[in-house]
C-alpha cells in the first residue's frame, strides 16, 4: 500500500515502542490497520500525529479513558472547540492542585 508505514517506522516517528502501538490498537485509540500482501500491518501516515497526541496527553497526566474522550470529540461533529478546551482546563487544574 502506497504511503503506508510499518509499525517500526510508526513507533520511531512517534517516539514510542512497538508494543505501545499495538497496545493502543487493542485499546481502540487507533484503528486496526489493514495488512498488506506481505501480511505486515500497513499504517496510514495520519496515525503518526494521532499517536503523538496520545503520547503527549499521557505525559500531561491524562488517563487513557480521558484521551479516548478527547479523541472522540475530534470526530464528533456536534463537539465544539470549547468543550475540548473545558476538559483540558479541568485537567490542568487537577495537575496544578497536585503540584502544590
Amino acid at each position: 500500500m502506497k504511503g503506508s508505514l510499518r509499525i517500526g517506522e510508526v513507533s520511531k516517528r512517534c517516539g514510542i515502542g512497538v508494543e505501545t502501538v499495538r497496545f493502543y490498537e487493542r485499546e481502540g485509540l487507533i484503528a486496526d490497520p489493514p495488512r498488506g500482501i506481505s501480511g505486515y500491518r500497513a499504517y496510514p501516515a495520519d496515525v503518526v500525529p494521532r499517536l503523538a497526541f496520545i503520547r503527549h496527553a499521557k505525559e500531561l497526566g491524562f488517563t487513557l479513558r480521558k484521551i479516548r474522550e478527547l479523541l472522540s470529540l475530534r470526530v464528533n461533529p456536534k463537539a465544539s472547540c470549547s468543550s475540548v478546551k473545558k476538559r483540558t482546563q479541568i485537567k490542568l487544574s487537577d495537575i496544578e492542585l497536585t503540584d502544590d
